[in-house]
């Protein structure tokens, strides 16, 4: 019979339980009294004790306690008389606007930044004549942003803690110090102890005692502190009379041999930077030839509209960027972006199997006179675009997941846009080469291509094969225009930036070879990044082009040139 109760209840009791851990999670945690004590006394007349408060609240190192100090430097924290006549400090909000037009102002709690609620739940707005503002000496509010840049050691956000620690370093002040040491005992995250460890350091070469600016500099040094070679280089530069500000020997040995350190990973995190650039840069380039390969490596048309076509799939991305903002919950705003990369292929795709239906299929066999068509309706498309959205580029904004960046070390890091673009490069190739090479769809592309009478003969429909193959490449460029919303404007010239690299792509690559493509949107993507520190970006692409004609004269073909009489990826 027990037993038979305890597995009656047991569920029963997993609920409550749970309820009560979800509760005890949810409830708010009390003001520390002397926190509370110190923001009460932020609204005394004597400037003294207000002063003192300030101080002790920076030194409890709360992230609570921000708010409250960046309100008070806002001129936001005010005096609130409640109905019971207790006495309150409170943080208003921006004015509201009645329907009478009486102007409100919302409370809320200085501790924490919560809102202030009534009985009935709802936030307190008050008129502002009900509030009294509290207010700093000249001194004091002098100190206070410094303050702020020391409180914001302890936020909560990674970022904000790093940017601070950074910030307080660079000050050089030595009050900072315990602050900094209070920091970096609770510090976990491993960047943000290296921002630390490196404010801590650039204070410390300040020291009277040369063992602990000695052993500063080793450690600037060991955590290579790219910020802190101006500083270090500053120490033992000698002025006019040959002296420097470092008079110890072992320091400035020590301070030599950190900056040794510190240039030497700097040459080794900008190579890493250009080859990741240049990796970065070819798979964009490999992005948008991706679709030319395939209308004009296979099917030999020259479209010169494969521009406008990216163009598309752009601003397809920036209308559902819009639907999004106007219509759909701003917690799930963001994933525009993957709606967006789907949608531009399928738009970009049927308009270039209507361009091919009525107007590139009456043209095969002619490419002067397809090169000239193509040309007129990347005008008109351009056209149609400055007439719907204007000729000022339009704003896409990147969605919040693909902000920020991969860090891999220090003064290392891989952004996440270039990441997701190089992601859906392989995506795409891989794509690409099991349609074509491994499906009966791809058998069939290959047979029109190769013999269109004898695929004829075999009874396969050629136009619609070229309809669709034609519109795979369509849509390609339309999803490779979706991507470079990532990284660049929108705009209706957004297609003629890519145009003429995307044709080089190809015919250096070997026309209709995949294989190609890619090595050589890999080949130029690398060379002009490693020309660019060089010779500027201008003349890296016409190095690039010079090398690219040259090349072309001893390989007519290109990297991978087809075989006897077929074009075969």
């Amino acid at each position: 019979m027990n037993d038979f109760m305890l597995t009656l209840f047991l569920p029963l009791i997993v609920l409550a339980a749970g309820i009560l851990i979800s509760a005890l999670a949810f409830a708010e945690e009390p003001v520390p009294p002397s926190i509370a004590q110190s923001i009460l006394d932020l609204g005394d007349t004597n400037r003294e004790l207000q002063e003192e408060s300030v101080f002790a609240l920076e030194k409890s190192g709360d992230p609570d306690v921000l708010p409250v100090l960046e309100a008070l430097r806002g001129g936001n924290l005010n005096i609130w008389m409640e109905a019971d006549g207790k006495r309150r400090i409170v943080m208003s909000g921006d004015a509201v606007d009645l329907e009478d037009g009486t102007q409100v102002l919302p409370l809320f709690e200085a501790y924490g930044g919560k809102p202030i609620l009534d009985a009935q739940g709802k936030q307190i707005q008050v008129i502002e004549e009900n509030l009294e503002g509290i207010r700093l000496g000249r001194r004091m509010r002098i100190k206070l942003t410094p303050m702020l840049d020391r409180l914001r050691l302890f936020s909560r956000e990674a970022a904000i803690r790093e940017s601070a620690a950074t910030k307080v370093g660079l000050t050089g002040f030595a009050e900072a110090l315990p602050i900094l040491e209070q920091a970096l005992n609770k510090e976990k995250n491993p960047w943000v102890r290296s921002a630390l460890e490196e404010a801590l350091g650039l204070i410390q070469l300040s020291d009277e005692n040369p063992s602990i600016r000695k052993k500063a500099a080793e450690n600037l040094g060991r955590i290579h502190a790219l910020n802190a070679v101006a500083m270090l280089e500053e120490r033992i530069q000698a002025n006019d009379a040959g002296e420097s500000e470092e008079t110890d020997i072992a320091v400035k040995a020590a301070i030599t041999e950190a900056i040794q350190k510190i240039e030497a990973w700097s040459v080794w995190t900008r190579t890493v930077e250009t080859i990741f650039s240049g990796i970065s840069l070819s798979s964009i380039l490999l992005l948008v030839a991706l679709g030319l390969a395939i209308t004009f490596g296979l099917m030999g048309v020259i479209n010169m509209a494969h521009g406008e076509l990216m163009m598309l799939g752009a601003y397809a991305t920036y209308i559902i960027q819009e639907f999004f903002v106007a219509y759909m919950p701003s917690d799930v705003r963001d994933l525009y972006f993957i709606l967006a990369i789907p949608l531009a292929f399928g738009i970009a795709a049927l308009f270039g199997l209507l361009l091919e239906k009525f107007i590139i299929r009456k043209l095969y066999g002619r490419p002067l006179e397809t090169l000239l068509a193509t040309w007129g309706i990347s005008l008109v498309l351009q056209q149609g675009v400055r007439q719907i959205f204007g000729a000022a580029n339009v704003d896409v904004a990147s969605p919040a997941w693909l902000s920020g960046g991969l860090r891999v070390a220090n003064g290392i890091q891989f952004p996440y846009n270039r990441l997701f673009i190089i992601a859906l490069s392989i995506m795409s190739v891989l794509s690409v080469y099991l349609l074509v090479l491994r499906s009966p769809i791809g058998l069939k592309i290959r047979a029109v291509t190769q013999n269109r009478q004898m695929s004829a003969c075999m009874g396969i429909t050629t136009e619609r094969v070229d309809a669709w193959t034609f519109a795979l490449g369509a849509g390609l460029a339309g999803m490779a225009g979706a991507a470079l919303t990532l990284i660049g404007n929108v705009g209706p010239d957004l297609g003629q930036n890519y145009i003429v690299d995307s044709f080089l792509v190809v015919v250096t690559g070997g026309v209709g070879k995949i294989a190609g493509t890619v090595g050589a949107a890999f080949g130029i993507g690398g060379i002009n990044k490693i020309l660019e520190p060089g010779l500027g970006a201008i003349y890296a692409k016409v190095a690039i082009l010079l090398i690219v004609i040259l090349f072309l004269q001893k390989k007519p073909s290109g990297l991978f040139p087809a075989k006897g009489r077929n074009i075969d990826l």
